[in-house]
Protein backbone atom coordinates (compact mmCIF):
# COMPACT_ATOMS: atom_id res chain seq x y z
CA UNK A 1 0.00 0.00 0.00
CA UNK A 2 1.48 2.92 -0.86
CA UNK A 3 2.82 5.76 1.94
CA UNK A 4 0.21 8.13 2.14
CA UNK A 5 1.68 12.04 1.65
CA UNK A 6 3.28 13.98 4.61
CA UNK A 7 0.33 16.72 3.88
CA UNK A 8 -0.25 16.79 7.51
CA UNK A 9 2.90 17.66 8.61
CA UNK A 10 4.00 20.35 5.94
CA UNK A 11 1.53 22.55 3.41
CA UNK A 12 2.10 21.79 -0.24
CA UNK A 13 3.56 25.10 -0.51
CA UNK A 14 6.71 23.90 2.26
CA UNK A 15 6.77 20.25 0.13
CA UNK A 16 8.01 22.11 -2.42
CA UNK A 17 9.85 24.50 -0.79
CA UNK A 18 11.95 21.95 0.52
CA UNK A 19 12.08 19.96 -3.08
CA UNK A 20 12.99 23.00 -4.64
CA UNK A 21 16.11 23.68 -1.90
CA UNK A 22 19.29 23.34 -3.38
CA UNK A 23 17.90 22.82 -7.13
CA UNK A 24 19.65 24.27 -9.85
CA UNK A 25 17.16 23.39 -12.51
CA UNK A 26 13.66 21.86 -12.51
CA UNK A 27 12.09 21.08 -15.99
CA UNK A 28 9.88 22.31 -15.52
CA UNK A 29 8.71 23.44 -11.83
CA UNK A 30 5.24 24.44 -13.24
CA UNK A 31 4.59 20.18 -13.81
CA UNK A 32 6.44 19.66 -10.48
CA UNK A 33 3.81 21.76 -8.55
CA UNK A 34 0.89 20.14 -10.42
CA UNK A 35 2.30 16.43 -9.86
CA UNK A 36 2.86 17.22 -6.24
CA UNK A 37 -0.24 18.63 -5.81
CA UNK A 38 -2.07 15.58 -7.26
CA UNK A 39 0.12 12.91 -5.55
CA UNK A 40 -1.42 15.03 -1.72
CA UNK A 41 -4.73 14.93 -2.98
CA UNK A 42 -5.17 11.85 -4.25
CA UNK A 43 -2.74 10.27 -2.22
CA UNK A 44 -0.67 8.55 -5.13
CA UNK A 45 3.51 8.74 -4.04
CA UNK A 46 5.79 10.05 -7.17
CA UNK A 47 8.09 7.58 -8.41
CA UNK A 48 11.65 9.14 -7.83
CA UNK A 49 14.99 8.05 -9.13
CA UNK A 50 17.96 8.69 -9.10
CA UNK A 51 20.98 6.33 -10.95
CA UNK A 52 24.61 5.93 -9.87
CA UNK A 53 27.20 3.94 -12.20
CA UNK A 54 29.61 1.73 -9.50
CA UNK A 55 32.20 2.86 -11.33
CA UNK A 56 34.16 3.01 -7.55
CA UNK A 57 33.79 0.86 -4.60
CA UNK A 58 33.48 4.02 -2.15
CA UNK A 59 31.38 7.10 -2.20
CA UNK A 60 31.89 10.80 -0.76
CA UNK A 61 29.66 13.50 0.08
CA UNK A 62 29.79 14.87 -3.47
CA UNK A 63 27.48 12.08 -4.07
CA UNK A 64 25.09 12.49 -1.20
CA UNK A 65 23.76 15.51 -2.50
CA UNK A 66 21.51 13.60 -5.00
CA UNK A 67 20.82 10.90 -2.04
CA UNK A 68 19.70 13.63 0.41
CA UNK A 69 17.32 15.01 -2.17
CA UNK A 70 15.98 11.62 -2.58
CA UNK A 71 15.56 11.35 1.45
CA UNK A 72 13.45 14.56 1.30
CA UNK A 73 11.05 12.75 -1.19
CA UNK A 74 10.74 9.44 0.53
CA UNK A 75 10.12 11.15 3.92
CA UNK A 76 7.16 13.25 2.21
CA UNK A 77 6.08 9.48 0.99
CA UNK A 78 7.27 9.17 -2.00
CA UNK A 79 8.48 6.38 -4.02
CA UNK A 80 12.44 6.69 -4.08
CA UNK A 81 14.32 4.23 -6.53
CA UNK A 82 17.96 4.12 -6.17
CA UNK A 83 19.21 2.83 -9.80
CA UNK A 84 22.40 0.77 -10.07
CA UNK A 85 23.37 1.41 -13.58
CA UNK A 86 25.72 -2.08 -13.56
CA UNK A 87 24.90 -2.22 -17.31
CA UNK A 88 25.74 1.15 -18.20
CA UNK A 89 28.40 0.80 -16.25
CA UNK A 90 30.09 -1.13 -18.04
CA UNK A 91 29.63 1.14 -20.91
CA UNK A 92 31.62 4.04 -18.82
CA UNK A 93 29.61 8.08 -18.43
CA UNK A 94 31.24 9.62 -20.91
CA UNK A 95 29.70 12.72 -19.46
CA UNK A 96 32.97 15.68 -18.62
CA UNK A 97 35.60 13.04 -20.43
CA UNK A 98 38.00 14.03 -23.11
CA UNK A 99 38.44 10.67 -23.68
CA UNK A 100 36.87 7.15 -23.84
CA UNK A 101 36.74 5.04 -20.43
CA UNK A 102 37.93 2.11 -20.08
CA UNK A 103 34.87 -0.07 -19.38
CA UNK A 104 35.03 -2.25 -15.87
CA UNK A 105 34.34 -6.01 -15.51
CA UNK A 106 30.92 -6.69 -14.46
CA UNK A 107 32.78 -8.42 -11.80
CA UNK A 108 33.85 -5.28 -10.49
CA UNK A 109 30.65 -3.38 -11.33
CA UNK A 110 28.95 -6.23 -8.68
CA UNK A 111 31.28 -5.83 -6.21
CA UNK A 112 30.90 -2.18 -6.04
CA UNK A 113 27.33 -2.19 -6.42
CA UNK A 114 27.33 -4.44 -3.20
CA UNK A 115 28.89 -1.31 -1.25
CA UNK A 116 26.79 1.25 -2.58
CA UNK A 117 23.79 -0.22 -0.90
CA UNK A 118 25.63 -0.27 2.66
CA UNK A 119 26.32 3.22 2.20
CA UNK A 120 23.36 4.91 0.67
CA UNK A 121 21.28 3.05 3.77
CA UNK A 122 22.98 5.57 6.30
CA UNK A 123 20.74 8.21 4.82
CA UNK A 124 17.88 6.27 2.94
CA UNK A 125 14.56 3.94 4.85
CA UNK A 126 15.81 0.84 3.74
CA UNK A 127 12.25 -0.46 4.16
CA UNK A 128 10.98 1.82 2.02
CA UNK A 129 13.89 2.18 -0.67
CA UNK A 130 13.40 0.27 -4.66
CA UNK A 131 16.82 -1.03 -5.59
CA UNK A 132 17.42 -1.58 -9.53
CA UNK A 133 19.82 -2.70 -11.68
CA UNK A 134 19.14 -1.73 -14.93
CA UNK A 135 20.69 -5.06 -16.00
CA UNK A 136 17.27 -6.51 -15.19
CA UNK A 137 15.65 -4.90 -18.82
CA UNK A 138 19.07 -3.82 -20.99
CA UNK A 139 20.67 -7.69 -20.76
CA UNK A 140 17.75 -9.69 -22.24
CA UNK A 141 17.11 -6.94 -24.41
CA UNK A 142 17.24 -8.24 -28.50
CA UNK A 143 19.12 -7.02 -31.29
CA UNK A 144 16.24 -5.50 -32.90
CA UNK A 145 14.79 -4.01 -30.06
CA UNK A 146 18.31 -2.08 -29.32
CA UNK A 147 18.46 -1.34 -32.95
CA UNK A 148 14.78 0.56 -32.45
CA UNK A 149 15.89 2.32 -29.21
CA UNK A 150 18.71 3.67 -30.93
CA UNK A 151 16.55 4.90 -34.33
CA UNK A 152 14.87 7.02 -31.99
CA UNK A 153 17.76 9.76 -31.15
CA UNK A 154 20.11 10.98 -34.12
CA UNK A 155 23.44 11.76 -34.09
CA UNK A 156 23.07 15.43 -34.91
CA UNK A 157 21.49 15.76 -31.26
CA UNK A 158 24.03 13.19 -29.66
CA UNK A 159 26.52 16.16 -31.07
CA UNK A 160 24.96 19.07 -29.05
CA UNK A 161 26.27 17.18 -25.85
CA UNK A 162 28.98 19.58 -24.93
CA UNK A 163 31.69 16.63 -24.50
CA UNK A 164 30.88 14.95 -27.18
CA UNK A 165 30.99 18.26 -29.22
CA UNK A 166 34.41 19.08 -27.80
CA UNK A 167 36.07 16.03 -28.58
CA UNK A 168 34.29 16.24 -32.19
CA UNK A 169 35.82 19.64 -32.91
CA UNK A 170 39.56 18.34 -31.69
CA UNK A 171 39.30 15.16 -33.26
CA UNK A 172 39.32 13.01 -30.83
CA UNK A 173 37.73 9.32 -30.79
CA UNK A 174 34.02 8.80 -29.83
CA UNK A 175 33.27 5.40 -29.68
CA UNK A 176 29.79 4.28 -31.06
CA UNK A 177 29.05 2.64 -27.77
CA UNK A 178 29.26 5.79 -25.78
CA UNK A 179 26.19 6.90 -27.81
CA UNK A 180 24.32 4.30 -26.57
CA UNK A 181 24.95 5.51 -22.85
CA UNK A 182 22.47 8.79 -22.60
CA UNK A 183 19.99 6.42 -24.74
CA UNK A 184 20.35 3.47 -22.05
CA UNK A 185 19.70 5.71 -19.41
CA UNK A 186 17.05 7.64 -20.86
CA UNK A 187 15.39 4.65 -21.66
CA UNK A 188 15.79 3.59 -17.89
CA UNK A 189 13.29 5.87 -17.30
CA UNK A 190 11.08 4.51 -19.65
CA UNK A 191 11.28 0.74 -18.02
CA UNK A 192 10.86 2.85 -14.60
CA UNK A 193 8.16 4.72 -15.83
CA UNK A 194 10.01 7.35 -13.66
CA UNK A 195 8.11 10.53 -12.67
CA UNK A 196 10.84 12.48 -11.39
CA UNK A 197 14.96 12.05 -12.10
CA UNK A 198 17.63 13.43 -10.13
CA UNK A 199 21.06 14.17 -11.50
CA UNK A 200 24.00 16.70 -11.15
CA UNK A 201 24.40 19.30 -13.96
CA UNK A 202 26.86 17.65 -15.81
CA UNK A 203 23.71 14.87 -16.51
CA UNK A 204 21.06 17.61 -18.15
CA UNK A 205 21.18 16.19 -21.29
CA UNK A 206 21.28 12.36 -20.42
CA UNK A 207 17.85 13.50 -18.13
CA UNK A 208 16.32 15.54 -21.16
CA UNK A 209 17.15 12.14 -23.00
CA UNK A 210 14.66 10.24 -20.72
CA UNK A 211 11.81 13.35 -21.44
CA UNK A 212 11.86 12.50 -25.06
CA UNK A 213 12.20 8.64 -24.94
CA UNK A 214 9.13 8.60 -22.24
CA UNK A 215 6.91 11.15 -24.74
CA UNK A 216 7.91 8.37 -27.95
CA UNK A 217 6.81 5.35 -25.78
CA UNK A 218 3.57 7.49 -24.55
CA UNK A 219 4.18 8.02 -21.16
CA UNK A 220 4.27 11.44 -19.31
CA UNK A 221 7.88 12.97 -19.20
CA UNK A 222 9.48 12.69 -16.34
CA UNK A 223 10.47 15.86 -14.19
CA UNK A 224 14.10 16.70 -14.58
CA UNK A 225 15.96 18.26 -11.15
CA UNK A 226 19.10 19.11 -11.47
CA UNK A 227 21.68 19.58 -8.43
CA UNK A 228 24.51 21.17 -8.12
CA UNK A 229 28.35 19.80 -8.17
CA UNK A 230 29.43 20.14 -4.74
CA UNK A 231 32.68 21.78 -3.90
CA UNK A 232 35.58 19.53 -2.24
CA UNK A 233 37.18 20.92 1.09
CA UNK A 234 39.55 22.97 -1.43
CA UNK A 235 36.47 25.01 -2.14
CA UNK A 236 36.42 25.48 -5.97
CA UNK A 237 36.84 22.07 -7.36
CA UNK A 238 34.07 19.63 -7.41
CA UNK A 239 34.46 16.89 -4.87
CA UNK A 240 36.80 14.35 -6.71
CA UNK A 241 38.79 11.18 -5.20
CA UNK A 242 41.30 12.13 -7.80
CA UNK A 243 42.06 15.59 -6.94
CA UNK A 244 42.18 14.47 -3.14
CA UNK A 245 40.03 16.55 -1.73
CA UNK A 246 36.86 14.48 -1.02
CA UNK A 247 35.41 13.66 2.45
CA UNK A 248 34.39 9.97 1.94
CA UNK A 249 31.31 7.97 3.14
CA UNK A 250 33.64 5.48 4.91
CA UNK A 251 36.30 8.10 6.12
CA UNK A 252 37.31 7.42 9.88
CA UNK A 253 34.95 8.86 12.05
CA UNK A 254 37.78 11.64 13.39
CA UNK A 255 38.99 12.31 9.75
CA UNK A 256 35.43 13.28 8.63
CA UNK A 257 34.87 15.32 11.55
CA UNK A 258 38.53 17.23 11.23
CA UNK A 259 38.12 17.57 7.12
CA UNK A 260 34.25 19.58 7.92
CA UNK A 261 36.08 21.73 10.36
CA UNK A 262 38.66 22.77 8.08
CA UNK A 263 35.99 23.74 5.27
CA UNK A 264 35.67 27.62 4.94
CA UNK A 265 32.62 29.45 6.53
CA UNK A 266 30.99 30.14 2.97
CA UNK A 267 31.40 26.29 2.06
CA UNK A 268 30.44 25.29 5.28
CA UNK A 269 26.75 27.09 4.73
CA UNK A 270 26.75 25.17 1.12
CA UNK A 271 27.14 21.82 2.96
CA UNK A 272 24.37 22.98 4.92
CA UNK A 273 21.83 23.81 2.14
CA UNK A 274 23.00 20.36 0.12
CA UNK A 275 23.42 17.52 2.83
CA UNK A 276 20.49 19.02 5.70
CA UNK A 277 17.12 20.29 6.32
CA UNK A 278 18.37 22.59 8.53
CA UNK A 279 16.64 26.14 8.22
CA UNK A 280 19.83 28.64 6.95
CA UNK A 281 18.43 31.20 8.79
CA UNK A 282 19.12 30.00 12.02
CA UNK A 283 22.52 27.94 10.96
CA UNK A 284 23.43 31.61 9.70
CA UNK A 285 22.83 33.33 13.22
CA UNK A 286 25.27 30.78 15.16
CA UNK A 287 28.66 31.39 15.45
CA UNK A 288 30.29 29.99 12.59
CA UNK A 289 32.39 27.67 14.94
CA UNK A 290 29.83 26.32 16.64
CA UNK A 291 27.90 25.83 13.53
CA UNK A 292 30.77 23.69 11.54
CA UNK A 293 31.08 21.63 14.83
CA UNK A 294 27.39 21.31 14.42
CA UNK A 295 27.62 20.16 10.90
CA UNK A 296 30.41 18.01 11.65
CA UNK A 297 28.77 16.17 14.52
CA UNK A 298 25.72 15.49 12.46
CA UNK A 299 27.65 14.48 9.70
CA UNK A 300 29.97 11.70 11.72
CA UNK A 301 26.18 10.62 13.37
CA UNK A 302 24.58 10.07 9.93
CA UNK A 303 27.85 7.71 8.82
CA UNK A 304 29.45 6.42 11.83
CA UNK A 305 26.86 6.75 14.89
CA UNK A 306 26.49 8.60 17.92
CA UNK A 307 29.22 7.37 19.70
CA UNK A 308 31.68 7.88 17.21
CA UNK A 309 30.50 11.27 16.64
CA UNK A 310 31.21 11.94 20.65
CA UNK A 311 34.36 10.52 20.35
CA UNK A 312 35.87 12.44 17.18
CA UNK A 313 34.21 15.66 18.43
CA UNK A 314 36.40 14.79 22.09
CA UNK A 315 39.23 14.15 20.05
CA UNK A 316 38.99 17.62 18.12
CA UNK A 317 38.53 19.53 20.83
CA UNK A 318 41.02 17.75 22.91
CA UNK A 319 43.38 18.70 19.95
CA UNK A 320 42.39 22.38 19.31
CA UNK A 321 43.14 23.10 23.06
CA UNK A 322 45.91 21.63 23.14
CA UNK A 323 47.88 22.81 20.11
CA UNK A 324 49.78 25.36 21.17
CA UNK A 325 51.57 27.35 18.43
CA UNK A 326 54.73 29.15 18.95
CA UNK A 327 54.61 32.95 18.86
CA UNK A 328 58.22 32.45 16.78
CA UNK A 329 57.60 30.10 14.27
CA UNK A 330 60.44 28.76 12.30
CA UNK A 331 59.48 30.32 9.40
CA UNK A 332 56.77 32.92 8.21
CA UNK A 333 56.05 33.05 4.32
CA UNK A 334 54.22 35.49 2.04
CA UNK A 335 52.01 34.16 -0.54
CA UNK A 336 51.11 37.17 -3.25
CA UNK A 337 47.75 35.45 -4.83
CA UNK A 338 49.00 37.65 -8.04
CA UNK A 339 51.83 35.24 -8.43
CA UNK A 340 49.99 32.08 -8.57
CA UNK A 341 48.45 30.54 -11.42
CA UNK A 342 45.08 31.16 -11.26
CA UNK A 343 44.71 34.17 -9.03
CA UNK A 344 40.40 34.22 -9.56
CA UNK A 345 40.75 30.34 -7.73
CA UNK A 346 43.92 30.59 -5.56
CA UNK A 347 44.96 27.19 -3.95
CA UNK A 348 48.19 25.49 -3.27
CA UNK A 349 48.88 21.72 -2.94
CA UNK A 350 49.98 20.42 0.55
CA UNK A 351 53.27 19.63 -1.04
CA UNK A 352 53.52 23.33 -2.22
CA UNK A 353 52.67 24.41 0.76
CA UNK A 354 55.33 22.40 2.92
CA UNK A 355 58.04 23.20 0.39
CA UNK A 356 57.45 26.98 0.47
CA UNK A 357 58.38 26.99 3.91
CA UNK A 358 61.81 25.96 3.64
CA UNK A 359 62.00 23.51 6.16
CA UNK A 360 62.32 20.02 4.44
CA UNK A 361 65.20 19.73 1.94
CA UNK A 362 63.46 18.08 -0.35
CA UNK A 363 60.43 16.91 -2.27
CA UNK A 364 60.86 13.38 -1.27
CA UNK A 365 61.22 13.97 2.00
CA UNK A 366 58.25 16.43 1.88
CA UNK A 367 56.19 14.06 0.07
CA UNK A 368 57.21 11.23 2.86
CA UNK A 369 56.29 13.63 5.84
CA UNK A 370 52.90 14.15 4.28
CA UNK A 371 51.58 10.40 3.82
CA UNK A 372 53.00 9.81 7.13
CA UNK A 373 50.93 12.37 8.43
CA UNK A 374 53.06 14.58 10.19
CA UNK A 375 52.23 17.66 7.90
CA UNK A 376 49.15 19.68 9.66
CA UNK A 377 47.56 23.00 8.81
CA UNK A 378 45.22 25.05 10.96
CA UNK A 379 45.60 21.86 13.28
CA UNK A 380 44.10 20.02 10.66
CA UNK A 381 46.45 16.77 9.47
CA UNK A 382 47.01 15.63 5.60
CA UNK A 383 48.05 12.75 3.78
CA UNK A 384 47.78 13.22 0.52
CA UNK A 385 50.28 15.53 -1.00
CA UNK A 386 48.10 16.63 -3.78
CA UNK A 387 45.07 17.66 -2.09
CA UNK A 388 44.57 21.42 -2.65
CA UNK A 389 44.19 24.28 0.05
CA UNK A 390 41.70 27.07 -0.84
CA UNK A 391 43.93 30.24 0.05
CA UNK A 392 41.86 33.47 1.21
CA UNK A 393 43.82 37.27 0.99
CA UNK A 394 44.54 37.97 4.61
CA UNK A 395 44.51 34.86 5.75
CA UNK A 396 47.13 33.09 7.95
CA UNK A 397 47.92 29.34 7.91
CA UNK A 398 49.62 27.56 10.62
CA UNK A 399 51.82 24.59 9.76
CA UNK A 400 53.22 22.05 11.73
CA UNK A 401 56.01 19.90 9.98
CA UNK A 402 56.73 16.61 12.23
CA UNK A 403 56.39 17.59 15.70
CA UNK A 404 58.87 20.44 16.15
CA UNK A 405 58.39 22.71 13.18
CA UNK A 406 56.73 25.54 12.70
CA UNK A 407 55.74 28.08 10.21
CA UNK A 408 53.24 30.47 8.99
CA UNK A 409 52.01 30.69 5.53
CA UNK A 410 50.37 34.49 5.28
CA UNK A 411 48.47 35.51 1.96
CA UNK A 412 48.11 38.88 0.62
CA UNK A 413 46.47 40.40 -1.98
CA UNK A 414 49.19 42.20 -3.25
Amino acid sequence: MPQKIMDEQLSLDQQIALLLRGTVEVISQEELERRVKRAVTEHRPLRVKAGFDPTAPDLHLGHMVLIHKLKQFQDLGHEVVFLIGDFTGMIGDPTGVSETRVALTREEVLANAKTYQRQIFKVLDPQRTRIEFNSRWMQDMRAEELIHLCSRYNVARMLERDDFAKRYREHKPIGIHEFLYPLIQGYDSVALRADVELGGTDQKFNLLVGRELQRQFGQSPQIVMTMPLLEGTDGTRKMSKSLGNYIALEDRPEDMFGKIMSLSDSLMLRYYELLTSHDLQQIQRLHPMQAKLTLAYEMVVQYHGEEAARQARHDFEQRFQRRVFPEQPDAHIVVNLRELPDPAMPALTILEMAMRTGLIPSKAEARRLIHQGAVEINARRYDDPQASVQLEAGARYQMKIGKRKYAILEVRQS
